[in-house]
């Protein structure tokens, strides 16, 4: 949760950022793949494929641009956008800079399988997750409140690049979605097998059933997402990392899961040897 409900500079003026009191640290987090080995590809591709790049709320309004690499990494620019407090019809812009930049804190890889960062930005507190190309920034149930600016602002959603710009990679998209979204079904099918024995595993099953529309929750708001799906990628992929981790915590089968899965294996051949 990000609450935020302290004053703040006017609009347009520069917000002194708190001083940072731990250096960030830690390496980018990887998923696994169906059998417990590390995947080609890791929907957590880390902080080089965002060092320097300008991220867009669901591709379209605000700025957030990071800098440093796995040991240190700071914010440089942070401009969030919002409505007005007074009249909520009026659209507001703040922007957040200091004299020195906003460090953010690695607090580590998360139960969902993503690294996380915390930076202590005035009025508003962020946590982001980092993806590939991508930070995702858990929603919040009370906004940030800039009292002296009049505006508030909600920072929760994929932070991107500008959607336009990826309508000429929407091939490359799609085929990576496709890639993805196979992952996220060999995973799943393991989870299943293991549901009858598993309170966990049922309960995986249970909350996937609802993930598709999650999704188009959290994407529908992406700058021209029909055309080029990057959000639908972007979450899939974080998925994926989540259901293998949970695999992972869940350990090996049962003795007398793996015989019988074993067994369906050994009948499954030797049926399909028969003419």
């Amino acid at each position: 949760m990000l609450p935020g409900a302290a004053p703040a500079e006017p609009q347009g003026a520069k917000v002194a950022p708190a001083k940072p009191k731990h250096k960030s640290s830690g390496a980018p987090a990887t998923a696994a793949g169906s059998g417990g080995k590390d995947a080609e590809a890791s929907p957590a591709a880390g902080l080089a494929s965002l060092v320097g790049r300008p991220l867009m709320l669901n591709g379209k309004s605000g700025l957030l641009q990071i800098s440093g690499d796995e040991k240190s990494v700071t914010v440089d620019k942070l401009q969030l956008v919002g409505e007005g407090v007074s009249d909520s019809s009026q659209r507001c812009i703040v922007d957040i800079v200091g004299e020195t930049p906003i460090e953010a804190t690695n607090v580590g890889r998360r139960p969902d399988g993503l690294e996380r960062y915390e930076a202590k930005v005035p009025a508003c507190p962020i946590s982001f997750d980092v993806l590939s190309g991508a930070l995702l920034v858990p929603s919040q149930i009370t906004a940030c409140v800039f009292k002296a600016a009049d505006c508030q602002t909600a920072p929760g959603g994929l932070w991107g690049p500008d959607g336009a710009s990826l309508v000429g990679d929407a091939a490359k998209i799609v085929k990576e979605r496709a890639a993805a979204e196979k992952a996220m079904g060999k995973i799943l099918h393991i989870i299943e097998d293991r549901a009858g024995d598993s309170a966990q595993a049922a309960a995986l099953v249970r909350d996937q059933n609802g993930f598709a529309g999650q999704r188009d929750e959290l994407c529908r708001d992406y700058a021209k997402e029909s055309v080029h799906g990057y959000c639908g990628l972007r979450v899939t992929e974080a998925r994926v990392a989540l259901l293998q981790t949970r695999l992972n915590e869940l350990g090996p089968a049962t003795g007398s899961k793996a015989a019988s899965e074993k067994g369906k294996k050994a009948k499954s051949k030797k049926g399909a040897k028969q003419p």
